[in-house]
C-alpha cells in the first residue's frame, strides 16, 4: 500500500515538473510591431551627415506573447556601423542582424529596408561674434555699442554650410530696465544644428548705458549799460 502511494506521488510530481517546464512551449506565438531607435556607431570624426535621418524604424517581431509583452521601444535598438562612409551619397541596407533582440524573438521585417543620406567633410572657420541685444533701456537712457571679449569664434561643420556662415551670435542679452553700463558672460551659439562652436564657448559682453543728454539752450550775451539819452535843452527865456 505504501509503495502504491509513493508511485502515485512520483507520477504526480513528474507530471507537475513536465507541465511547468513545457508551459512556455505551449504558449501561443504572436507578432507585434515596434518603433526601434536608430543608433549610428563608429562615425568618422572628419565627416558629417547633412540630410535628415529617421530617429526610429518600424520593426515587426515574432515570439511568445509573454516575451513580446516584456519588450518596449526603450530596450530595442537598431545599431548601424557607419565607419565605412565617405563624402557623397551613402546607402545602408537594414538587416535583422542589426537588431538587438532576445534569442527567443525573431525579426520578421523592418521598414524602411534602406536608409539613404548625404555625407560631407567637416571644415573649420573663424567668424565674428555678434552681440544679440533684446529690449531697450527705460526712457531717459541710451545704450551704446557693446563690445565682446573675445569677439571671434572658431566653428566647425559641413563644408557647404561653413562656407556660407559669416557670423555667430551670443545668447540673448536683456536690455530692459538697464540704467547703467554692465558686464555679462554669455554663451556663443549657432543657428544651425550642424554648425558647432569649437571655441570660445562663452564671451564677456560690455554694454554701455548712459543717461540721455537733452538739447543745450543757446547762450546769449546781454549788455547792461544804459543808453545815454541826448540832454534836452531848455529854451532860453528873455533876459538870459
Amino acid at each position: 500500500m505504501n509503495n502504491l502511494a509513493l508511485r502515485v506521488l512520483s507520477v504526480f510530481l513528474a507530471f507537475t515538473v513536465w507541465f511547468v517546464v513545457s508551459s512556455p512551449r505551449r504558449e501561443p506565438v504572436s507578432e507585434r510591431a515596434f518603433a526601434a531607435p536608430v543608433s549610428l556607431v563608429r562615425m568618422p570624426r572628419d565627416l558629417a551627415i547633412t540630410t535628415p535621418m529617421p530617429d526610429t524604424v518600424s520593426v515587426r517581431l515574432r515570439g511568445r506573447v509573454s516575451d513580446l509583452r516584456s519588450l518596449s521601444s526603450q530596450n530595442l535598438e537598431v545599431t548601424l556601423d557607419v565607419s565605412w562612409i565617405t563624402p557623397g551619397e551613402a546607402v545602408i541596407t537594414l538587416s535583422p542582424q542589426a537588431m538587438s533582440v532576445p534569442p527567443q524573438i525573431d525579426v520578421v521585417s523592418m521598414e524602411p529596408t534602406k536608409l539613404r543620406f548625404h555625407v560631407e567633410a567637416l571644415r573649420q572657420k573663424v567668424v565674428p561674434i555678434r552681440p544679440f541685444l533684446i529690449g531697450q533701456p527705460p526712457p531717459g537712457y541710451n545704450a551704446g555699442d557693446p563690445t565682446l571679449t573675445p569677439d571671434h569664434a572658431l566653428i566647425s561643420g559641413p563644408a557647404s554650410q561653413v562656407r556660407n556662415v559669416t557670423e555667430v551670435a551670443t545668447e540673448r542679452i536683456i536690455m530692459t530696465g538697464r540704467t547703467e553700463t554692465f558686464l555679462q558672460n554669455v554663451a556663443v551659439v549657432s543657428d544651425s544644428s550642424l554648425i558647432r562652436i569649437i571655441e570660445p564657448l562663452t564671451t564677456q559682453a560690455t554694454v554701455p548705458v548712459n543717461p540721455e543728454i537733452g538739447p543745450v539752450a543757446p547762450v546769449t550775451t546781454t549788455t547792461d549799460t544804459a543808453e545815454e539819452k541826448p540832454s534836452e535843452k531848455k529854451p532860453k527865456g528873455k533876459g538870459e
